[in-house]
């Protein structure tokens, strides 16, 4: 959460409402993940594809019969 509340000497600390959002921003995920994200996503491409052919196939086949 943000603290947002002005410091003692009723100073805005504009720190205190951005602490937390660059903590989020600056971190990096780490090349493992990054890895694996890609991996599964190029699974997914695969299947989506194999599962597209398979269906136009059977749309011809049914639209020949």
């Amino acid at each position: 959460m943000s603290n947002s509340t002005p410091n003692p000497e009723n100073n805005y600390d504009p720190a205190g409402s951005t602490q937390m959002f660059r903590a989020f921003v600056d971190e990096q995920p780490a090349p493992a993940q990054v890895q694996q994200a890609q991996t599964r996503s190029r699974a997914g491409l695969v299947i989506g594809v194999i599962i597209a052919v398979v269906v136009i196939v059977g749309v011809v086949a049914l639209a020949l019969k």
